[in-house]
Order: structure tokens, then C-alpha cells, then sequence
């Protein structure tokens, strides 16, 4: 695979540099967030060598690579400067939901720490193993040694937060690590630990704990993005280098010590309660819920809302609950695989589900959920029941976590403690059950692509063979796609077709089904029958250089349209005037999923009169 080559197609198909606003990635996905999401090609990207699947959910469009996803990225920030810092804050995002902008907030706060989190994690479960075996002691140096090397990043996890919520904020990240550091300063530790009471100007000020915590400085840099574009307004060129970062210490560190650290920790007491009041209502249940539905917040991305959660926990009670309720829900999609891998025929499938197994063992699921599961259904099925089931006995076992990790058959130490067997029995019970639910319930084979066409073109058994008929979106005179003067079209480079000369300026919808794209500019849409055939209208040669003048659209992208609906009006007259070619192409764009493409259209034509035929 062309890494490159891989990365320049991704961009170029999601609409360019220019319609991407930011981009970051996390164990196995690409995720974009986008200024248009309606320029994206999905399909053109799913069928890139090296791309799994694109999902789109909570406000981000996601291109699912898998394990070496790390490297396609750092080739998309080689090939723009999507890598620097942007002010963005200006830019229309109104048309996300709010849920949608908290998931993509938290993702990008939080996918770029995601690996020294379960690195530092693992290590200190780790040594949890080890001192309960008599391995180490706590009061050995190499004990302490590596102690501080797992427990370092959690301990300072604020001023690794102000460096990417500074980034997502477009803030000074520098100037947020800094106010970070002040909340953890040793001498502010200190005073809290000895139980003293200090003032600022009078005011008092709560003292609270701040390492390990993630509300607050999120609170704190979020504040600070905005004093800090303030302050910039308000000084000349000349004294803002030195007075911007000043008065943001100045106003920002007594800020948060006074006012967001004491709320931002009284909302993560809040939290905690609250999941805590949910969990003792019914550990069990709980287990049955998460672990039934977690993959299902993974593929709509709604999983990171649970990171904050998990880290408070850690926080405010030294371990976390949570976790180990969708340990098993990641091993069962594992099980989905290797039961799939047991059961089918073809050889190809065989090998991807295999190794869909086995990263998944590894908590790396992305490959068996879009690369087998999903596409066989049924598997994906009896992975989120057996996941139900093993989340249900961690719960009832109350199983804990001693601190974030991935949830892999490696990530058992961090487990170690109460519940800790009733977590193993949960992993394995999932595992296994999904095997076997997945080869009692079965599947549909997918059949060889190619073996069908082949089947079709032989003619053995001409009665399969189907067609799909294309209305005239136009009035006009009917001519040969390579009479076009577009190279682009007249080739066929786009698919086949046939173009119309209009006589008259209303466009209509050849097919029943979505109208997928519609041109700012008015001059060009794209539709999908509800038969799958994708159908792209071009009204005109070089009429983009219009920006929309004369073009008048009457529908919407995503909205349903019936053959014969009325797409768009456009002033023809005026049009030929500035000496525009009005020759319209319909294309079919995915031609190749097709037989043949036949323009069956005589010289005339009216709207709704049959134009094409597309054998199937």
C-alpha cells in the first residue's frame, strides 16, 4: 500500500485541504472534522486500497484505516498544514448539534494522549501484578523508579490537557501549560495538604486538588482562549508578545484558583455521584447495558464521552467502575471473527477475519467490526449479546479498574483488586459465546463479485439479467457523450452516459430516490435511485466560473425527490448570451457496478422520456 498516494486520495476525496478544518487521529480511524460534509465521496473513499470503512458521527467524519493509521496521518500533515495551529473560531459550526460538538471537543482533546495513557497505564498495572506476587516491593528504588514513570502522566494529566485543549481551543498552549502547572505548583499542593487558608486581594481562595483532574483545566483553558483573543485586540503589535502572555497569568491562574477549579471540581463530585448512584442501583445491569451497547457508541462515536467520566472516577475514588464493563464487550467482536473464520468457505474471508481475531484480542476491533462483522451482520449480533452478558457478570462481580487502558487479553493487571476474577470470567465468557453464537446463528457468504458478472456476461441464464431505465432530466436535443467538448466527460473517465443540448431552463430529476449533492454554485448534483444507480447532471461546459449567477436550485442535498421533480431552474437565455456550451452530461459514476451502460434516446427529447438503460 502506497502510503502517499493513500493519504493525497482521502484528502482529496473528503474536498480538499480547504474544506477540512481539523484533523486527528486514534487507534485506528482518521478523524476529520469538516467545514462541508456534504463534499465528502463515502463511497469513493470505502473502496481506497487501505481504508476499512467511513463512519460519520458525533460531528466528525472518520475514515477507519486500522493499526497503522498513525502513519496515513502523519502523511496528511506532510502533505498540508493541517499540522498548525488555526483560527477557525470565526467559522460557521451552527449546523452541528450540540452533542455532536461536545463529542468532537472531547475526542481532539483526547485521541492525541490516548497512547501514553494506555502505556502508563498498563505499566502501572503492571506493578500491581508485581507487588501482589512479591516480585517488588513498595519501597524498593525500582518500585518507585517505575511507579513515578506510570504514575507521572496521570499525576501532571492537567498540563497534558491544557497542551490539546489549547490546540482544539486556539489557545497559547504554552501559556495553558503553564497555567496547568500552577494548579499542580508544589507549594500550592502544599498549603492544601497542611490545611492552611490564603487570600488573593482579599478574595478567599478554596484550595482543592488538581492532580489527576480533567474538568477544571478544561474549564480554565476554554476561558482563556477567549481572555487571551481579547487581550490581543487590545494591545499594538509592538507590546503584545510581551503583554498578552503576561496578563493571562496575571488574570488567568488566580481566575481558576478562585472561581472555574472550585466549579469545575464541584461538577466532577457531580458526576461521579451521579454514576456512582447509577452503578449501586444495579451493577449487574449496568454491566448489561455498556457492554451491550458500547460498540454500538464506537461506531457513532459517542464512546469518548465516557474517557472524562473514567478519568473522574480515577480522581475522586482511585479506581474506576466503568471500564471493565465493555472489556468484554471488545473481546466479543474478537469472538464474531473467529467464529466467522471457523464457519466460512471463502479463503480471502477466512484470512481477514483471522487477523480481524487477533487485533482484536489485542483491543483493536475497528478490523472486525467494518472488515467482517458488520458486513455479515449476524456475527456483529451475537457480539453485542455476548458482550451483554460478560459486561453483566464484571458488574455483578464489581470488577475495577486501577487506572485507563485498552481492554485487551495484555490489560488484565489493571485489573488486579476487588472483582478482579469476575472481570476474567466476564473477558472469557464473552469470547467464547460469541464464537459460538456466531456459528450456531451462521451468515449469508458473500458471493465473488466477479464470479456473478461472469455468470451474467456468459449468458448461461439470460432471465437474471435486469435494467434500470434513466428519465430525461431536460428538454432538448439528445447528443453522444463524446461529442462533449470536455475531455473529462467525453472520455468517459467519469462513467458513461450521454449529454443533452436544453431548450429550455428547468432541470428534473431523472430518478426516484436522494439527492446526494447539490453544487453551491447551482450547477452541477448528483442523485442515487433507490436502486443504487448514481447519477451525476452537469448543466453546462465551464459554468462553475459563475459561482451561481443564473442557477437557481429548488431542493436540498439529502432531501427524497421522485422522477420528474423539479431539481433547479437557470436562465438559459442568459447563459448563452455570456457564450457558455449548455452541453449537459448525465453520467452514471458508478458505472463499473454495472453491466453496460446503453443510451437508448432519439434525437429529441422531453423530460421523463427514457434517455438510458442500465444493465444489470
Amino acid at each position: 500500500m502506497d502510503q502517499k498516494k493513500l493519504a493525497q486520495n482521502i484528502l482529496n476525496e473528503v474536498g480538499g485541504e480547504e474544506n477540512v478544518r481539523h484533523v486527528i487521529h486514534c487507534a485506528t480511524r482518521l478523524r476529520f472534522t469538516l467545514k462541508d460534509y456534504s463534499k465528502p465521496n463515502r463511497k469513493e473513499i470505502e473502496q481506497l486500497d487501505g481504508v476499512l470503512s467511513v463512519v460519520e458521527s458525533g460531528g466528525t467524519f472518520q475514515v477507519v484505516i486500522g493499526n497503522n493509521v498513525s502513519d496515513i496521518y502523519k502523511e496528511v500533515l506532510n502533505q498540508t498544514s493541517l499540522g498548525e495551529q488555526k483560527d477557525d473560531n470565526g467559522e460557521d459550526n451552527s449546523e452541528q448539534s450540540l452533542l455532536n460538538r461536545f463529542i468532537d471537543v472531547i475526542s481532539s482533546i483526547f485521541s492525541p494522549l490516548l497512547g501514553v495513557l494506555a502505556g502508563a497505564g498498563l505499566l502501572k498495572g503492571l506493578l500491581a501484578l508485581f507487588t501482589t506476587t512479591g516480585l517488588l516491593t513498595t519501597d524498593s528504588g525500582t518500585y518507585r523508579i517505575l511507579f513515578a514513570a506510570s504514575d507521572g502522566f496521570f499525576y501532571f494529566l492537567p498540563i497534558f490537557l491544557a497542551l490539546t485543549a489549547a490546540k482544539r481551543f486556539n489557545a497559547n498552549q504554552f501559556l495553558a501549560m503553564a497555567i496547568a502547572s500552577a494548579l499542580v505548583y508544589p507549594d500550592i499542593t502544599a498549603m492544601l495538604d497542611n490545611g492552611e487558608s490564603i487570600s488573593f486581594l482579599g478574595l478567599p481562595v478554596i484550595l482543592m486538588k488538581y492532580a489527576t483532574t480533567v474538568i477544571p483545566i478544561l474549564l480554565s483553558i476554554f476561558a482563556l482562549s477567549y481572555v487571551e483573543k481579547f487581550l490581543k485586540k487590545l494591545f499594538h503589535e509592538s507590546i503584545r508578545g510581551l503583554l498578552v502572555p503576561l496578563l493571562s497569568l496575571v488574570i488567568m491562574v488566580p481566575l481558576t484558583l478562585l472561581v472555574l477549579g472550585p466549579v469545575g471540581t464541584s461538577v466532577s463530585t457531580g458526576i461521579a455521584a451521579v454514576v456512582s448512584w447509577t452503578y449501586e442501583l444495579s451493577p449487574t445491569m449496568t454491566g448489561v447495558l455498556i457492554g451491550g451497547s458500547f460498540q454500538l457508541l464506537v461506531m457513532f462515536g459517542l464512546h469518548w464521552g465516557l474517557i472524562p467520566v473514567m478519568l473522574n472516577n480515577l480522581s475522586l475514588y482511585g479506581r474506576d467502575p466503568i471500564g471493565p464493563l465493555y472489556g468484554p464487550a471488545v473481546v466479543a467482536q474478537a469472538g464474531a471473527a473467529l467464529g466467522v473464520f471457523l464457519k466460512i468457505k471463502d479463503k480471502k474471508m477466512k484470512g481477514i477475519s483471522l487477523s480481524a481475531c487477533i487485533t482484536g484480542l489485542f483491543g483493536i476491533t475497528e478490523p472486525a467490526i467494518y472488515g467482517v462483522n458488520l458486513k455479515l451482520k449476524k456475527p456483529f449480533i451475537a457480539a453485542l449479546i455476548s458482550g451483554a452478558i460478560g459486561g453483566g457478570i464484571a458488574g455483578y462481580f464489581q470488577a475495577s479498574a486501577l487506572t485507563l487502558a485498552p481492554k485487551s487479553i495484555l490489560t488484565f493487571p489493571v485489573f488486579i483488586g476487588p472483582g478482579f476474577w469476575g472481570y476474567v470470567v466476564g473477558f472469557f465468557v464473552a469470547f467464547i459465546l460469541s464464537v459460538v453464537l456466531t456459528y450456531i446463528l451462521g451468515f449469508e457468504e458473500p458471493s465473488a463479485p466477479s464470479e456473478k458478472k461472469q455468470d451474467k456476461q456468459s449468458g448461461s441464464d439470460k432471465s437474471q439479467l435486469s435494467e434500470d431505465i434513466i428519465a430525461s432530466p431536460l428538454k432538448g436535443k439528445a447528443i453522444k457523450l463524446s461529442e462533449v467538448k470536455d475531455d473529462a466527460f467525453s472520455s468517459e473517465a467519469m462513467g458513461k452516459g450521454m449529454a443533452i443540448i436544453p431548450e429550455e431552463g428547468k432541470l428534473y430529476s431523472p430518478v426516484e430516490g436522494e439527492l446526494t449533492m447539490a453544487f453551491p454554485t447551482g450547477h452541477a448534483y448528483g442523485l442515487t435511485s433507490n436502486t443504487g444507480i448514481e447519477v451525476l447532471i452537469h448543466l453546462g461546459i465551464d459554468t462553475v466560473q459563475l459561482q451561481g449567477e443564473h442557477f437557481n436550485p429548488v431542493v436540498k442535498s439529502g432531501e427524497k425527490v421522485k422522477q420528474g421533480d423539479l431539481l433547479a431552474t437557470f436562465d438559459l437565455n442568459a447563459l448563452k448570451e455570456k457564450g457558455f456550451d449548455m452541453s449537459t452530461p448525465v453520467i452514471i459514476t458508478n458505472t463499473s457496478s454495472y453491466l453496460d451502460v446503453i443510451k437508448v434516446a432519439e434525437e429529441q427529447v422531453d423530460k421523463n422520456q427514457s434517455i438510458l438503460t442500465i444493465v444489470k
